[in-house]
């Protein structure tokens, strides 16, 4: 279940905040409706109770705040928007690259695609969707993880009637299995019509939480749809009659042939026209949208209709009466979540005998509150304190009302205890904005999104074109030598175009995390954790080092070709340059990689890539041979001096190119670089953990 207590956003300058004391519970095995208009808040309680926005209060996930939770996808399924994936990539690639992201085997994703009926689309580019295919993809993404909760914002915005009814069907089959549904929406008719509970909101503020069957007889308008080719006459005798009876019956032209009737039934109505010989073609009971101010005038209006003694929805709320949750019985039927969670008609398990022992724990606050919230009452709050004490309000799982389900791989519920003496803080706790975590399976992650669309082998087969025409240029001209022949680099330019490949590969892999940001909740978050970094840093220099080596070889492989074996020849000291060749690539890799996630930029990382040679490389070899610097020269031998030992195998030799490398000006500009953008990189995620 969800507890959601004292949800308040930010003031931003002079104006109010947009969320003022949000208070709810979302019970388990149900589906929940966060009712309101445009601008009532919706979206800013789920961000908060995500952890996605700064603000005050606190949300329980089955009895712990989110941030506590270690893995929070596998505990709740959100989708806020689009998919926030490349539209270059594969239905099956995407889900399965959200497999490695949440640690499930890669088979959980041709599951969730067959229970969304998204199995014969699996090789579509997700930029070709369309928008109720794109929703169904956003409820398989949220399934990865087999989470108990799932939160929508707005599910069936802009979808069709048979697609609204399908996505909310497959939340039906959650709930009845022992999830919890929570989704907004600002249709009044959709939340009576799908949902168990409905909480509404007006201007940031809960103004009735109800069972659907009380919000649509408090909230909404019941009316009779008539249709008739006399619609005009059979609405003034309709309001005749009223007028002659002393009844309150409003009747409203909608266009057409078509009329609604609010107050009356269908049995009078079709009495009414027949006796007066008018044809009609529609008489059918609807539930209307809230006109404006039905909670006002549902007393006058109730106690016309037969409604006498049902209190109007502002008056429920002000009175801080909730309607009772009854328990009704659920049953089993195949979820398309995966397999069936026990129900409210199953026998107890394991985890809620544990919890009947835990129950006397709780401590005395929260034993109260729990019995006024079973009760259908709110506590009343302190006089005078504008915001209720949390700790105080807050109910435990181990209270949780007839027809919660206990789910199968819930973790133990913590209790939280006042000390004694001790009195609970007159304003919510404050909410941090929490980083996404990073995924449980980086490198294979990372493999994935690598692989999964074309833009690596379209940059890698541009370098070997780009490459092999430069080497053929540069031998045709003359006066280049042959190391950099077999490179392509001439002289003026700073880096050679495989490098350059490698640096833009290495600043794609970070900067389409923060524009596709597939591992984020919204696209305001993006994991920044070590162990995606280095995963990140392991693929870009495998594909910098495949990339080095194909082009060298298809650049020699074209100069023998075009003008013999003596240009395509291998160098005498090919090891030293080898070690040096693959050093520039995989620098320029983990360059481009660095900067990426450091200015949250592809365009960034190519040009903290570029500026290595441009301006770094000047700045060193001016520092290197400065008239009051000590020179370098014999660096490699006396490393060896002091080490005072053989290396195996020759290791030595190796060991003393790749310092002959690092002392020359481009690799000490390199190493340089790497070694700024690596610590401004750690110090950016510390402080982001700190915040």
């Amino acid at each position: 279940m969800i507890q959601a207590f004292g949800l308040t956003s930010n003031p931003r300058k002079e104006l109010p905040p947009a969320v003022d004391d949000v208070s709810f519970e979302v019970r388990a095995g149900r589906v929940t409706a966060l009712l309101g208009a445009s601008g009532a808040g919706k979206t800013t309680v789920l961000r908060l109770m995500l952890e996605l926005q700064h603000g005050r209060g606190l949300t329980h996930f089955r009895g712990r705040p989110l941030h506590r939770i270690a893995h929070p996808s596998r505990e709740v399924g959100v989708l806020l928007g689009d998919v926030p994936g490349h539209p270059g990539r594969t239905v099956r690639g995407h889900l399965r690259m959200l497999c490695a992201a949440a640690g499930v085997p890669v088979q959980r994703a041709d599951e969730v695609m067959e229970s969304v009926e998204l199995l014969s689309l699996r090789d579509e580019r997700l930029g070709t969707l369309s928008r109720g295919m794109d929703r169904r993809l956003g409820l398989a993404c949220a399934l990865v993880a087999d989470p108990h909760t799932l939160v929508f914002d707005d599910p069936v915005g802009a979808l069709s009637v048979r697609e609204a009814r399908r996505l909310h069907g497959a939340l039906r089959a959650h709930a009845v299995q022992g999830g919890t549904v929570l989704f907004s929406t600002a249709d009044p008719k959709e939340a009576a019509r799908a949902a168990d509970h409905v909480v509404t909101l007006e201007q940031g503020r809960v103004v009735a939480d109800q069972e659907a069957v009380d919000f649509a007889r408090t909230r909404l308008r019941p009316r009779v749809a008539v249709r008739t080719p006399h619609a005009a006459r059979l609405g003034a005798l309709l309001a005749q009659e009223a007028r002659s009876a002393r009844r309150s019956v409003e009747v409203v032209r909608e266009g057409g042939n078509r009329l609604a009737v609010y107050g009356s039934t269908c049995a009078d109505i079709g009495e009414a026209a027949f006796r007066h010989g008018i044809l009609v073609h529609q008489l059918a009971d609807e539930v209307g949208d809230m006109g404006p101010g039905a909670g006002v005038g549902d007393e006058a209006w109730a106690g016309d209709g037969g409604s006498a003694g049902v209190p109007s929805a502002r008056q429920r709320a002000a009175d801080g009466e909730r309607a009772p949750a009854p328990r009704r019985p659920t049953v089993a039927r195949p979820s398309p979540t995966g397999p069936p969670r026990p129900t409210a008609t199953d026998p107890p398990s394991a985890g809620s005998a544990e919890a009947d022992e835990r129950a006397p724990d709780v401590d005395r606050a929260g034993a109260a509150v729990s019995q006024a919230s079973a009760a259908g009452t709110d506590q009343p709050s302190a006089p005078g304190n504008p915001h209720p004490p949390v700790a105080e309000r807050t109910p435990h799982e181990a209270a949780e009302a007839p027809g919660s389900t206990a789910r199968r791989g819930s973790t133990p519920r913590t209790h939280a205890t006042l000390a004694p003496g001790t009195t609970a803080s007159t304003l919510p706790p404050p909410i941090s904005v929490r980083s996404a975590p990073s995924p449980l399976r980086p490198l294979r992650y990372e493999i994935r999104r690598a692989l999964g669309i074309s833009t690596a082998f379209v940059v890698g087969v541009v370098v070997l074109v780009v490459s092999a025409v430069m080497a053929v240029v540069l031998a045709r001209i003359g006066h280049t030598p042959q190391a950099r022949l077999l490179a392509a680099w001439p002289r003026e330019l700073p880096l050679p175009p495989a490098a350059l490949g490698a640096g833009l590969l290495g600043a794609l892999s970070f900067g389409d995390e923060f524009r596709h940001p597939a591992l984020a909740t919204d696209r305001g978050t993006v994991p920044r954790r070590l162990g995606l970094l280095t995963a990140k840093l392991l693929v870009s220099a495998a594909v910098a080092l495949v990339l080095a080596a194909l082009a060298a070889g298809t650049n020699a492989e074209v100069l023998h070709l075009f003008y013999g074996r003596e240009l395509a020849r291998i160098p005498s000291d090919w090891s030293a340059l080898g070690a040096g060749w693959a050093a520039l690539v995989v620098g320029c890799a983990w360059a481009g990689v660095l900067a990426a996630g450091l200015f949250r930029s592809t365009t960034a990382g190519l040009a903290a890539v570029v500026a290595v040679p441009v301006v770094v490389v000047p700045l060193v070899q001016k520092g290197w041979e400065g008239p009051d610097v000590r020179t370098a020269a014999g660096f490699p031998l006396r490393v060896r001096e002091v080490l005072l030992t053989q290396w195996p195998f020759g290791g030595e030799r190796y060991v003393a190119e790749v310092l002959r490398v690092v002392v020359q000006p481009v690799g000490g500009a390199m190493t340089l670089s790497l070694t700024t953008l690596l610590c401004a990189y750690l110090l950016t995620t510390l402080r982001s953990r700190t915040r």
